[in-house]
């Protein structure tokens, strides 16, 4: 398989990683990660190295050379040799998804808000993606417990390389911190953690509904975007599949079941029993969280409250829906009079400033030995409204995302059976979603075989029709080209059949993929160039403009 330069060159490190200077004494091997290992025969024990790739006798240097009569060009085509050697190997990997996280279990909220990629920019980040060497498919997940991207890289390695470097560019963040936070995970483990994720297995509050429409988000901003392909599009598609149904039949989402309904809990929590009817209650932001904490204050018992927002339009629709609830409108300009007479107030607002700093608060009003003079934040925005320089003043407590960790502590070994039940419910799933990933294998041998044939047939047609003449009408010849397909499609029906299958059945995908392999060599269909192949070709070549 011959490699042009552009392949050869730094975009793919595999290649340069692997080269011999021409100058070098006469390579014999090419050592490699053992755990890579595909599709090459390996033998132990060469120079008391363990495991090495074996390089095919066209990729040594003939006896001459070894006997030191090396001319230049042949030390030049034992060099390209190894190249090619190693390109193959490279090429010949399967793509992989890849999932580089942080989230609030392994990273703090003042990171993960340097990395927020709001709605609005997905699809560019997405574009920005696909564009790096070894990237293929991509898609943002990023809300406020969470900052996640799925590739489909070319390269796992290098894949998560280029990726958490992008990151460290677009957000400031270096990458060291990137790195001592992220977490990473690759193919069944990714696919499984976003079942999970979308299950609300992965959620602060366990059943976690918000999660779910935000994984339908993913899916519905991602359509028509270049680069949200059939894997990751198919991943995505699953996911919210398995959160329906984990939903529907384990029955995880009784109780609180939002970020919103915690932070609510969590008030409750710090404030004394006996004032929960009469604390006066403050939500600045009246967007979708703010909405669903509105919900949960009402559903505690709370019949007023003051919620301050840009516009009006958005409160007026709540206030018609919770008719039997004094919600109070408040513009924005008057957030800061409004905090004075509040005992809690909740943040939910997407400004990428803090709302509340220090200066703001140290002058308002104390509130009352109701609630222990105690004035409660409850920052539920990602990045945060409320500084956590607040806490320094002995009247103030702040309380973001991160604290709601103390709501969700609550009937564990409830939680611990739900869950267990809806991984039984994922396991399955995964299994399936990798099974249809798995078949995706055969159709570029569906294609190959196709298109073997039809050369054939088109062959053949073009002698018949020399020999037919010049006169023959053209419903003869239509008769003809049509009778040429009709036999080609019913020979091909067969193998085609074998070629395909749901992914349902194990055994159906291991026979399918036997013959996959089966035809490929009958017909000699692995002589074309690789479908990753050109994928890779195509991206330096991209990058080279």
């Amino acid at each position: 398989m011959a490699i042009p330069t552009a392949l050869s060159g730094a975009k793919l490190e595999s290649l340069s990683s692997s080269s011999v200077p021409a100058t070098s004494p006469a390579p014999i091997g090419l050592f490699c990660n053992p755990g890579r290992v595909r599709r090459v025969s390996i033998q132990k024990g060469l120079f008391n190295s363990g495991i090495r790739c074996k390089v095919a006798a066209s990729d040594v240097l003939d006896q001459s050379q070894s006997n030191g009569n090396v001319t230049n060009s042949s030390s030049l085509s034992a060099l390209e040799q190894l190249k090619t050697s190693a390109a193959d190997r490279y090429t010949k990997e399967r793509s992989s998804i890849v999932v580089i996280g942080l989230s609030i279990h392994t990273t703090p909220v003042e990171v993960r808000e340097k990395l927020a990629i709001p709605e609005a920019e997905w699809p560019r980040a997405i574009g920005e993606l696909c564009n790096l060497n070894h990237i293929e498919e991509a898609a943002v997940l990023s809300t406020c417990n969470r900052m996640e991207i799925y590739v489909v890289a070319l390269s796992q390695h290098r894949g998560v390389k280029e990726v958490t470097e992008w990151m460290s560019k677009t957000s400031g963040v270096p990458v060291t911190e990137i790195c001592k936070h992220r977490f990473l995970l690759y193919n069944n483990d990714a696919t499984q953690h976003l079942f999970e994720v979308s299950a609300g297995l992965d959620s602060l509050v366990l059943g976690e509904g918000q999660i779910l429409a935000q994984v339908k988000q993913v899916v519905k901003v991602g359509q028509g975007v270049t680069g949200f392909e059939r894997n990751i599009s198919g991943l995505f598609k699953h996911a919210i599949t398995v959160g329906k149904r984990v939903r529907t039949e384990t029955n995880i989402a009784a109780g609180a079941v939002s970020v919103s309904s915690a932070a609510v809990e969590l008030a409750l929590m710090k404030l004394p029993e006996s004032s929960h009817a009469t604390s006066r209650m403050l939500v600045i932001g009246a967007g979708k969280m703010g909405k669903l904490v509105i919900k949960h204050l009402v559903a505690k018992g709370c019949t007023k409250m003051v919620v301050v927002n840009r516009s009006e339009d958005r409160v007026s629709v709540i206030r018609e829906e919770m008719k039997d609830v004094e919600i109070i409108y408040k513009p924005l300009n008057e957030m800061l009079n409004c905090a004075a007479e509040a005992d809690v107030i909740f943040t939910s607002t997407a400004s990428e400033t803090p709302l509340f700093m220090k200066e703001h608060v140290v002058d308002l009003p104390p509130v009352g030995p109701s609630v222990e003079g105690l004035r409660l934040f409850i920052d539920i925005s990602v990045p945060r409204n409320v500084g956590a320089c607040v806490n320094e003043l002995e009247s103030a407590r702040v309380y973001n995302v991160d604290d709601l960790k103390e709501v969700v502590a609550a009937n564990k070994e409830d939680r611990l059976r739900k869950a267990m039940e809806a991984q039984a419910i994922i396991s399955e799933e995964s299994k399936q979603f990798e099974a249809w990933r798995d078949s995706l294998e055969t159709v570029p041998t569906i294609k190959k075989l196709r298109a073997y044939a039809e050369r054939i047939r088109l062959a053949e047609l073009e002698k018949c029709m020399s020999k037919m003449g010049d006169d023959i009408s053209k419903k003869t010849k239509k008769a003809v080209d049509d009778l040429s397909r009709g036999i080609v499609n019913k020979l091909l029906h067969g193998p085609m059949q074998h070629l395909r299958c749901d992914g349902s059945d194990s055994r159906t995908l291991s026979e399918t993929l036997e013959n996959m392999h089966a035809l490929n060599r009958m017909f000699s269909l692995e002589t074309d160039i690789s479908v990753l192949e050109q994928k890779i070709r195509a991206k330096v070549e991209q990058t080279q403009k």
